[in-house]
């Protein structure tokens, strides 16, 4: 199985585990600020905000903390925060993007090289690796809303593009450009989602053995770490023993 659907569960899974709240919900506010800065500071009239404000929700974070975000916004005093993409090469040939809000580039640039350096990899020019994926909408549901022939139904009765089921949940795909009204239409059939954001998806996977995914997995984890990192893609593939290994 494609290794971006299965990576996405196993860190979903660790994160409940392993990371550290105050991290997420940093990172979560980061976001929320940001977004409420690029528009209106209602999440109804601001899409990227409403998207940011419900991610925040579907982790746990405090309605204050959120409120507390939008209102650094309006009030201009906070830090000012650059979108920033990496693109590189992983252990393995895996082409790798990774998404940060930064309020210092040159930090910011140094610390995901140095990163990418330690695990045997190297960091490429702006496009370099873009190409091999797709920019689109990904709206993830915990498998408790229902079997995946009926969120399958509902996700092409709201114009979803492809559904990947498993024990764990539901992601569903869908264009860029109709992530608002396909979310809408599927909250409408099945409820609330738990994320609902822009994604790079591969077009097609690298595959990679054992020795080499452990590898990326702790230059992903490491990406992770870091406080102005918000998103890492990758397109890598793993036979479902060495998932289960790199899992357990």
């Amino acid at each position: 199985m494609a290794g971006h659907s299965q990576f996405k569960n196993i860190m979903h899974r660790k994160g409940r585990q392993d990371a550290v709240r105050s991290k997420i919900f940093s990172k979560l506010a980061r976001e929320i600020t940001v977004a409420a800065k690029s528009g209106m500071p209602d999440p109804a009239m601001n899409p990227r905000l409403r998207l940011a404000v419900n991610n925040a929700k579907a982790q746990s974070m405090p309605k204050d903390n959120i409120e507390r975000a939008i209102k650094k916004a309006q009030g201009g005093d906070g830090e000012n925060y650059d979108e920033v993409r990496y693109e590189g090469y992983g252990p393995g040939g895996v082409a790798v993007i990774v998404e940060a809000l930064t309020d210092n580039r040159n930090r910011t640039a140094s610390n995901v090289r140095a990163i990418f350096s330690k695990a045997g990899g190297a960091l490429g020019e702006t496009g370099s690796v873009a190409f091999m994926f797709d920019r689109v909408g990904e709206i993830y549901y915990p498998a408790k809303a229902g079997d995946a022939d009926a969120v399958m139904e509902a996700a092409i009765e709201a114009g979803a593009e492809d559904v990947q089921s498993d024990e764990e949940g539901h992601t569903i795909y869908c264009a860029f450009e109709d992530i608002g009204e396909v979310s809408t239409a599927l909250e409408a059939a099945l409820g609330e989602a738990e994320s609902v954001k822009a994604v790079f998806k591969p077009q097609t996977n690298t595959p990679v053995d054992a020795d080499k995914g452990a590898s990326l997995m702790r230059m992903i984890d490491n990406l992770d770490d870091d406080d102005d990192v918000q998103n890492v893609y990758a397109n890598f593939e793993m036979s479902d023993e060495d998932m289960a290994k790199l899992s357990a």
